[in-house]
């Protein structure tokens, strides 16, 4: 492993314009692949956990089940509803979306109850995913129908517009996140190297890894389906870790170049790089993706598109970095070479001296006074780093999971502003829980019967709508009716919560659970977000020990050292727990609100703590594996245990602080989102790198380390030899 970044590095080296041919190529055959086959959404089925899920399967297969609906309201402007002209506008309506062929079906127009506005239901061809592809010609004949009738105001929502409204707002919410990394990615890499060129190496390289993840995403899909959330991730993570990868071994080089002053050449620059960056990128990258494959054990086809997105960006950044990297530093090491020489020759010519180039600081005054703490006091370091992680994580304690639901959504988007007035004018039309039954198609008449009396019992019951008659449907061969009962309640409330219990526990029981031989199930929006919490939490435990387990293995094998292995872990639990702590803190509450540009959940989505665990575990092995490199290369040059932990971090503090600055970018601009969801990603994440290399990487690493000595290294020390001699002319004379 340690010898096959450099023997690649050095093919790319002798032959640059092939490897950079190469690299494109296979971008190019990645993402036209990709295109020409195109994706494999997932379906219905991909997405059923728990009792929901097992009643959807049993309605679907009676055809029963939940059909992508669309519902048009018609009112007036101002003052009373004139019922002629809504009534001929919901004629109009009717006439013109029965002649669609995306809709299967239109119903009677139905009055509200205080007679301000009529409803007109639509159904859609299709299963209930696919309503959004169908849903934009019946949004251009609702259009239609609203320039026809000035007078009224005639507007559209619906589980299918919504999603297409959250789909456009994503869309424009990511253009919006990558016109802040880009520039403030490139202003850092400015800052960092200096040159225009350079500082555009990590973005064409990180680009162009999200481009062919991109396209392998898509050939993935038709193994794991695609839910619509991989691009996401692909996005985000591929910028991260694309810019990280190249900055380490841009940094590296550099650095070696300014060593040599000008006595190596480009080719033997890079394979000294790749000796040691190199090395630290490949098992970085393998530790992101041994991380990221505990996702799978969580058996949902959101977090396995989550791991599937990261797993390609991350190795194809890996790939870019080890492979066309090294052809692209050679070709422009020969450019500044040949201008070096030009310089030299001109300045030989006038009878001028010529100056070697003085190798760069590796850290400046800022880096030195926040390592000084930890070098003087490293006990007292220690205990108040530690201390200060342990409060922020604190928070955590209080955590509350939900799984956000479209009442969570962005008023921003015109289908949820509809969806609230539709709410009001049909309170009925907030929840619908749907109890399913399966038996023999002989006792249809007694399971109609039972279903019935639950009906009867349910709106009995203050948390059901009782103006709502419950009906009772029975598929043609007659094994499995279904009965839905309305809550006039949002989904995430607690009434609607404690009105599924009232149904699971005790009116289910009671009736056609009494009944031997039939199966049942109670599905619906608030079932289905219950029990998907359910799953996500049994699954928890799991996927962490997994994680921990893997995160310490891999740790182990890269160093050949147990204790730095757990010291791993312990750093990454700190920092997981901290930013864990401190979105509860912004999010859970409402305080925060307003400065976030959020609505409040009054808890977290379920997804965000699993995936932040997993994420930033692989994550804060770039500055893990990169920093004990530095150090553990120290050491094998000579230097005594503590001599190794300053100089191995003074090194790395610049790159490390660069690095973090790209990805806080980067995970922060997801903060502006509008989705409550992708707003606790990125804040999360942001918060957990910040403090990863703030607090993590500059005072309790190095303050373990230097407590530790050489007992950091136990149970294998690697044997301690003379440090490399480098002659006054700054050429290497032995590379490790």
């Amino acid at each position: 492993m340690s010898q096959l970044p450099v023997r690649i590095a050095g093919w790319s080296a002798r032959h640059a314009w092939r490897a950079i041919a190469g690299w494109f190529a296979f971008v190019i055959l990645c993402l036209g692949v990709g295109v020409a086959i195109g994706s494999h959404e997932a379906t219905n089925e991909d997405y059923r956990v728990g009792e929901a899920g097992r009643a959807e399967a049993i309605a679907s297969a009676g055809s029963l089940q939940q059909r992508p609906t669309e519902q048009i309201i018609i009112h007036a402007r101002s003052g009373p509803l004139d019922l002629a002209a809504a009534a001929a506008a919901a004629q109009d309506l009717t006439e013109r979306l029965r002649k669609l062929p995306e809709v299967d079906s239109v119903a009677a127009p139905v009055r509200s109850k205080d007679g301000t506005v009529l409803r007109v239901s639509v159904i859609l061809k299709g299963p209930e995913l696919e309503g959004k592809k169908n849903v934009a010609p019946v949004l251009a004949q609702t259009a239609q129908v609203q320039g026809g009738h000035p007078d009224l105001v005639v507007e559209e929502t619906g589980s299918p517009s919504i999603s297409k409204g959250v789909n456009d707002q994503r869309g424009k919410d990511l253009t919006l996140s990558e016109r802040i990394t880009l520039p403030v990615t490139l202003i850092t890499l400015l800052i960092v190297f200096g040159s225009v060129v350079m500082s555009g190496v990590p973005l064409l390289l990180a680009l162009s890894s999200i481009a062919a993840a991109l396209g392998l995403s898509m050939i993935a899909s038709h193994v794991l389906p695609d839910p619509g959330v991989g691009t996401n991730m692909i996005l985000l993570i591929g910028l991260a870790v694309g810019v990280d990868y190249t900055l380490f071994y841009l940094k590296r080089e550099r650095e070696e170049r300014a060593r040599a002053g000008g006595r190596l050449s480009s080719e033997a620059l890079v394979e000294l790089a790749a000796a040691t960056a190199g090395r630290a990128v490949a098992v970085s990258a393998l530790a992101v993706i041994a991380s990221t494959t505990t996702l799978y054990l969580a058996t949902d086809v959101i977090f396995s598109s989550l791991a599937t997105g990261t797993i390609l960006v991350v190795a194809v950044a890996m790939a870019s970095s080890l492979t066309v990297l090294p052809a692209l530093l050679v070709k422009i090491g020969r450019r500044t070479e040949r201008r070096a020489a030009r310089k030299a020759a001109r300045r030989a010519s006038h009878g001028k001296p010529v100056r070697a180039k003085r190798a760069e600081a590796e850290t400046g005054r800022m880096f030195g006074a926040l390592l000084r703490p930890a070098q003087k006091h490293p006990a007292l370091t220690l205990c108040v780093s530690t201390l200060v992680m342990l409060a922020l994580a604190a928070p955590a304690l209080s955590l509350k999971l939900v799984d956000p639901g479209k009442d969570t959504f962005s008023r921003d988007i015109p289908a949820m502003q509809v969806y609230d007035r539709l709410n009001t004018a049909f309170p009925e039309l907030l929840v619908k829980h749907v109890v399913v039954a399966r038996s023999t198609p002989d006792r249809a008449p007694e399971v109609r019967h039972a279903l019935a009396d639950l009906g009867r019992r349910a709106q009995a019951d203050p948390l059901f709508a009782r103006d709502t008659e419950p009906v009772v449907r029975t598929s043609a061969d007659g094994r499995i009716s279904v009965l839905e009962l309305a809550v006039p309640f949002p989904a995430p409330s607690a009434e609607a919560i404690t009105s599924l219990d009232h149904i699971r526990k005790d009116y289910l029981p009671a009736t056609v659970g009494r009944l031997s031989g039939v199966e049942t199930g109670v599905s619906g929006d608030v079932a289905r977000g219950r029990d998907y919490v359910d799953h996500e939490n049994s699954k928890l435990p799991l996927v962490i020990g997994f994680l921990l387990l893997v995160t310490f293995m891999m740790t182990v094998w890269a160093f050949r050292s147990v204790a730095i292995g757990l010291i791993g872990v312990v750093l990454n639990l700190l920092s997981a727990g901290a930013s864990l702590g401190l979105l509860v803190v912004f999010f859970q509450g409402t305080w925060a609100e307003h400065l976030l540009a959020f609505h409040s959940l009054g808890a977290i989505a379920s997804r965000v703590p699993l995936f932040l665990f997993v994420i930033l575990f692989g994550l804060s092995m770039d500055y893990q594996v990169f920093v004990v490199s530095r150090i553990q290369e120290a050491r094998q040059n000579g230097m005594s245990a503590r001599e190794a932990v300053v100089d191995g971090i003074s090194r790395s503090a610049k790159v490390v602080t660069s690095a973090a600055i790209v990805m806080v970018t980067v995970f922060g601009a997801f903060v502006a989102l509008h989705l409550t969801e992708m707003k606790q990603m990125g804040f999360c994440l942001a918060t957990a790198v910040l403090l990863d290399a703030a607090v993590i990487r500059l005072m309790v690493l190095p303050s373990l380390l230097l407590l530790l000595g050489e007992r950091a290294w136990w149970p294998l020390r690697p044997a301690r030899r003379a440090r490399t001699a480098v002659p006054a002319a700054g050429i290497p004379q032995n590379v490790s």
